[in-house]
Protein backbone atom coordinates (compact mmCIF):
# COMPACT_ATOMS: atom_id res chain seq x y z
CA UNK A 1 0.00 0.00 0.00
CA UNK A 2 2.71 2.62 0.74
CA UNK A 3 4.59 1.56 -2.22
CA UNK A 4 1.47 2.55 -4.60
CA UNK A 5 0.40 5.60 -2.14
CA UNK A 6 3.98 6.96 -3.24
CA UNK A 7 3.82 6.43 -6.96
CA UNK A 8 0.65 7.71 -6.91
CA UNK A 9 1.59 11.03 -5.14
CA UNK A 10 4.44 11.12 -7.45
CA UNK A 11 2.31 10.73 -10.57
CA UNK A 12 -0.02 13.41 -9.12
CA UNK A 13 2.92 15.98 -8.22
CA UNK A 14 3.63 15.75 -11.97
CA UNK A 15 0.50 16.06 -13.84
CA UNK A 16 0.11 18.73 -11.23
CA UNK A 17 3.31 20.81 -12.57
CA UNK A 18 2.21 20.38 -16.33
CA UNK A 19 -1.65 21.79 -15.70
CA UNK A 20 0.37 24.82 -13.47
CA UNK A 21 2.28 25.24 -16.94
CA UNK A 22 -0.27 24.96 -19.42
CA UNK A 23 -2.52 27.58 -16.97
CA UNK A 24 0.83 30.03 -17.28
CA UNK A 25 1.34 29.14 -21.09
CA UNK A 26 -2.37 30.12 -21.57
CA UNK A 27 -2.56 33.08 -19.84
CA UNK A 28 0.52 34.07 -22.22
CA UNK A 29 -2.57 34.14 -25.05
CA UNK A 30 -4.97 36.39 -22.75
CA UNK A 31 -7.64 35.47 -20.49
CA UNK A 32 -7.73 32.01 -20.57
CA UNK A 33 -10.89 30.07 -19.50
CA UNK A 34 -12.34 28.90 -16.49
CA UNK A 35 -11.58 25.13 -17.33
CA UNK A 36 -7.96 26.14 -17.51
CA UNK A 37 -7.35 27.98 -14.21
CA UNK A 38 -9.28 25.32 -12.38
CA UNK A 39 -7.67 22.47 -13.63
CA UNK A 40 -5.05 21.94 -11.24
CA UNK A 41 -6.65 21.81 -8.24
CA UNK A 42 -8.25 18.38 -8.11
CA UNK A 43 -4.76 17.09 -8.56
CA UNK A 44 -3.35 19.65 -5.74
CA UNK A 45 -6.82 18.16 -3.41
CA UNK A 46 -5.74 14.40 -4.31
CA UNK A 47 -1.84 15.33 -3.76
CA UNK A 48 -3.00 16.51 0.11
CA UNK A 49 -4.45 13.82 0.75
CA UNK A 50 -1.68 11.37 -0.20
CA UNK A 51 0.69 13.72 1.32
CA UNK A 52 -1.02 13.88 4.43
CA UNK A 53 -1.12 10.02 4.36
CA UNK A 54 2.28 10.10 3.52
CA UNK A 55 3.26 12.44 6.19
CA UNK A 56 1.50 11.02 9.41
CA UNK A 57 3.04 7.17 8.13
CA UNK A 58 6.04 7.44 10.20
CA UNK A 59 4.39 8.30 13.28
CA UNK A 60 1.61 5.26 13.13
CA UNK A 61 4.72 2.91 12.35
CA UNK A 62 6.55 3.78 15.20
CA UNK A 63 3.26 3.38 17.99
CA UNK A 64 2.60 0.26 16.24
CA UNK A 65 6.39 -1.16 16.45
CA UNK A 66 6.45 0.38 20.08
CA UNK A 67 3.13 -1.65 20.67
CA UNK A 68 3.59 -4.75 18.88
CA UNK A 69 7.09 -5.86 20.10
CA UNK A 70 6.25 -6.34 24.52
Amino acid sequence: MNFWMRQTHRWLSVVFTLTVLANFVAMAFGEPPAWIVYSPLPFLFLQLFTGLYLFALPYFAGRRRATGTA
